[in-house]
């Protein structure tokens, strides 16, 4: 299905883009917490609201 220098690449760019990633979080971390504080529970909220959603959807089923 893949060639092997398909799947060379494609698992090395799996690693680079995970890495960049990491560092990208890492330096801004600080940040983060200064302007997303309290972003926790609106992100609890959401996903109550959906398992809200699906409870109902079964207890109607």
């Amino acid at each position: 299905m893949f060639t092997n220098g398909q799947l060379v690449f494609g698992i090395l760019f799996a690693i680079v883009f995970i890495i960049i990633i990491f560092f990208s979080y890492r330096h801004d971390k600080k940040l983060h917490k200064k302007h997303y504080k309290g972003s926790v529970w609106i992100l609890l909220a959401f996903i109550s609201f959906i398992l809200f959603i699906v409870s109902i959807k079964w207890f109607f089923k």
